[in-house]
């Protein structure tokens, strides 16, 4: 078994102008920095709302292991059936369980171990679903037997909701990244008891936009307080994520790089 895992999360991959780049950019990553296992949220790959089967095809011949996602997932009602079939396609655990799919996986990458990935969504400003941080301590408990290393993908809104989740399970999971806001934070870093941890990714899309919006559509909704078709954005393509390494003995994070191509600067 390997001694250290390398593994690459891309956030929010949003429409076609994120899969494009990402289609482009994925392997080169993987290959610079010898990913062992690669997770994307794809919440908004289809056409800025859900995912469907052949995104998720594309998605994973590019060397995607496991796809999260969150709320935007039920915006496309097809995801269900994919969800049913696709044990690798994550939907946020903390749902009723009585919606299909799973909300964890723990994934066999034979001789370098074993990975868990969790799915989680937050509460506050969002839908009043099931408490998360139980969620996470239960899906912690199933997988403790089989791998010491695993992430959590924590959906949410709320900057205090992610943070605190992040303390609750510091020295308990190898990671824990924050997606939904697309908008990349800059406090990527190693909580004291191992834990490597960042509020949030950040979108994969188009940023000459309203967190992939077209600008002036979102503008119009939030001056006139009534609905707008939604419109992809299609400019200023970047890609967001995070390398981390961990170590397979312990499951602590031994590093956790921001990844922003093109950068801001």
């Amino acid at each position: 078994m390997a001694k250290s895992l390398n593994i690459f999360f891309v956030g929010d991959i949003n429409g076609k102008p994120g899969m494009t780049l990402i289609s482009s950019l994925l392997k080169q990553y993987i290959q610079k920095y010898e990913i062992d296992f690669c997770i994307v949220n794809g919440e908004n790959v289809t056409e800025g709302k859900g995912i469907d089967e052949a995104d998720a095809k594309t998605l994973f011949g590019l060397g995607v292991h496991v796809i999260t996602t969150g709320n935007h997932l039920w915006d496309r009602w097809q995801a269900k059936a994919l969800l049913s079939k696709e044990h690798n396609i994550l939907r946020p655990l903390n749902y009723p369980k009585e919606n299909p799919g799973s909300g964890f996986v723990v994934y066999d990458l034979k001789e370098k171990g074993r990975v868990g990935v969790i799915n989680l969504q937050g509460r506050t400003f969002m839908q009043t679903i099931d408490d998360p941080f139980k969620a996470a301590d239960w899906a912690l408990s199933r997988i403790a037997n089989d791998t010491k290393v695993a992430l959590i993908d924590m959906h949410a809104e709320a900057t205090a909701e992610k943070m605190a989740l992040a303390w609750h399970l510091d020295g308990r999971v190898s990671a824990i990244v924050g997606t939904h806001t697309h908008i990349p934070t800059s406090d990527a870093r190693i909580l004291p008891n191992g834990t490597a941890y960042i509020t949030d990714v950040g979108m994969s899309g188009p940023y000459d936009s309203v967190i992939g919006m077209k600008k002036e559509i979102a503008i119009r909704r939030f001056m006139f307080q009534t609905p707008y078709k939604f419109e992809m954005a299609e400019h200023d393509v970047r890609l967001c994520a995070v390398y981390i390494q961990v170590d397979v003995e312990t499951g602590k994070a031994t590093k956790i790089e921001q990844v922003i191509f093109p950068s801001f600067q």
